[in-house]
């Protein structure tokens, strides 16, 4: 491992400037990316440089100003704490808090704020073929939501980019006396069209989910969870068009899928065109699956893996249903998911 100092090594630029910002780019094999540590550790773009698939959400004209409006909507944001919370209110085993509601047309808070903080670099390395970046943001009565939430809590991210694609590994540990909620998202904007010169209508989205968890007109759980429809079955069944068509927050319950021909527990996105695939291979503690495409008509849409339901905890449900979950201080929570094309 290596601490501040050198800062290019092999396939590790540490001050790769992207959009007028000072970011980290990885090579390894065929793939190359770029991570913004200021920018939340958003992944800004993932490539496969062979085969010309832009993984994540990515235009040449887009410029910082414009990814800062919305930091939600480019690349790979991680959300902590994600999603919605019913007039901004987070029920924890030991107390309650008050958010501010920054979705006023639903009344909701929504999304959290880690994505918005400037993260360190704790430290990189490259090593068998392998690019390495930890990142970690500390949560403490220095930030301006602590006010709103005082539960201290670190999290970081170690990023490992190889000929097996790039895997990330997240880690959230509770440095409070109080109970830390658990409840982690990916806000994840894949391209579309992926290929290089490719289609958006000859993509197809395939995502394993076993039961729809009923929204109501806020976008928060009716705490129904029904059987698959018709239109529901297109996601498990691999034929579901992603983008040109209206996807406003599909919630499932996540389930197993197959992968050629092996048991897979993630989703993918074909290009039916030329048989390319985007995978995202996600860990167990993922047991939701959000889709959401901004109404289908610019170019990117979300199949977000989230380990806990929107509003998780608020619901009535019993955890092992949700996904909601807390940890004491010292202790962390761990999940990881990985993005490899085919």
């Amino acid at each position: 491992m290596h601490y501040g100092g050198v800062t290019f090594l092999n396939n590790i630029d540490l001050k790769f400037m992207f959009k007028d910002t000072e970011c980290v780019r990885m090579q390894s094999g065929k793939y190359s990316c770029v991570i913004a540590p200021k920018l939340g550790a958003a992944v800004l773009r993932l490539r496969d440089e062979e085969n010309g698939i832009e993984v994540f959400r990515y235009r040449d004209d887009c410029t910082l100003k414009t990814i800062n409006k919305a930091r939600e909507i480019w690349g790979l944001p991680t959300l902590f704490l994600p999603n919605r919370f019913d007039k901004g209110i987070i029920k924890t085993s030991d107390a309650v808090y008050q958010m501010p509601v920054n979705e006023k047309k639903l009344d909701n808070f929504i999304h959290g704020w880690v994505h918005k903080r400037e993260h360190e670099i704790e430290c990189y390395s490259t090593q068998d073929k392998k690019a390495v970046l930890v990142t970690s943001y500390t949560f403490d009565k220095n930030d301006e939501m602590y006010s709103y939430f005082p539960v201290d809590f670190k999290i970081s991210y170690t990023f490992t980019l190889s000929e097996n694609g790039l895997l990330q590994e997240i880690y959230l540990t509770n440095n409070s006396d109080k109970a830390l909620p658990v409840s982690i998202c990916t806000h994840t904007c894949l391209n579309a069209p992926m290929c290089d010169g490719g289609r958006e209508e000859s993509m197809r989205m395939c995502v394993p989910i076993i039961e729809k968890c009923e929204l109501d007109k806020r976008c928060l759980p009716t705490e129904k969870l029904l059987p698959l429809k018709k239109k529901d079955l297109e996601y498990k069944e691999g034929t579901k068009m992603p983008t040109l068509h209206n996807i406003s927050n599909d919630m499932y319950t996540a389930g197993m899928n197959k992968l050629d021909g092996k048991d897979f527990h993630g989703s993918y996105v074909v290009d039916t065109d030329n048989g390319h695939k985007v995978c995202n291979e996600v860990s167990k503690e993922f047991k939701f699956w959000n889709m959401w495409n901004d109404k289908g008509n610019k170019g990117y849409f979300c199949p977000e893996p989230m380990t806990a339901m929107i509003n998780s905890p608020n619901l009535s449900l019993p955890n092992e249903v949700s996904g909601y979950g807390e940890i004491t201080k010292g202790h962390t929570f761990k999940c990881w998911q990985r993005f490899f094309t085919e």
